[in-house]
């Protein structure tokens, strides 16, 4: 069961907070009764009508998408560039989980369900999420040992220790190139970990996301995320483990 402030703001009739008024003005309905309760709990089947009007109950809907470069992470751009959320023909009203800079691409997850956004955006679950990326150096032992260790950024916070594996290293062109896996999802994270040694990212890619890939996916591409995927994402986050029996 769902407060009735939830499921009507859901339906993208009001705020919660303008809902409550209108519970209060007397315009609420649940099955014909007016309703004058503001915790009011929503059971499945209940007939909801707002000034007469019957709600329709927003369906939950989540996306996977391999965001490309040049596109923002939000619903619309005060500059016009291309946004995940116009590449996706959906009626419902869709936002990313989490977002990944201008210039990043890679794993990003939409939706309309902000619990199941806050649960895989929350600081407790520590969700890994594992990136590709070159840089304009070469790191060092010490530099890979802060890694693992927690990396002081700009601000003076120190990150939580992190995984890496090195994919290429070129003397020639000082240039390297590995994976890296984090639990936080600090403001320009990795980007901020290699400046506090002196490089600089010039490639990004979120390659996975608790369990979930774009290997399957072009640049630009999505699709529908699966049940079960939804079911283990929600798992991965509240126990840091999988269950794959479906």
């Amino acid at each position: 069961m769902e407060r009735i402030q939830k499921v009507i703001a859901q339906a993208g009739v009001a705020s919660r907070r303008k809902v409550e008024e209108l519970i209060q003005q007397g315009r609420v309905s649940v099955n014909g009764d007016i309703l004058r309760e503001l915790g009011y709990k929503v059971k499945k089947g209940d007939f909801i009508t707002v000034d007469g009007k019957a709600i329709e109950k927003e369906n939950k809907v989540y996306y996977i998408m391999n965001k490309p470069k040049k596109s923002m992470c939000t619903s619309d751009d005060e500059f016009e560039r291309t946004t995940v959320v116009s590449m996706i023909p959906c009626r419902e009203r869709l936002f990313t989980v989490g977002r990944l800079d201008y210039d990043t691409s890679g794993v990003i997850i939409l939706t309309n369900d902000g619990e199941f956004a806050n649960m895989m955006m929350h600081p407790n679950y520590h969700l890994p999420k594992k990136y590709n990326l070159t840089i304009n150096g070469l790191l060092s032992v010490d530099h890979m040992k802060q890694l693992t260790t927690g990396v002081v950024l700009d601000d003076g916070a120190k990150t939580l220790p992190a995984k890496y594996k090195l994919r290429e290293k070129d003397d020639k062109k000082n240039q390297m190139s590995l994976d890296l896996t984090i639990t936080e999802g600090r403001n320009r994270q990795i980007k901020r970990m290699m400046e506090a040694f002196g490089f600089k990212v010039t490639r990004l890619h979120r390659r996975q996301f608790g369990m979930i890939t774009v290997d399957d996916l072009p640049q630009g591409a999505y699709r529908v995320m699966k049940p079960y995927e939804v079911k283990l994402m929600k798992q991965f986050a509240t126990t840091g483990k999988l269950e794959t029996n479906r």
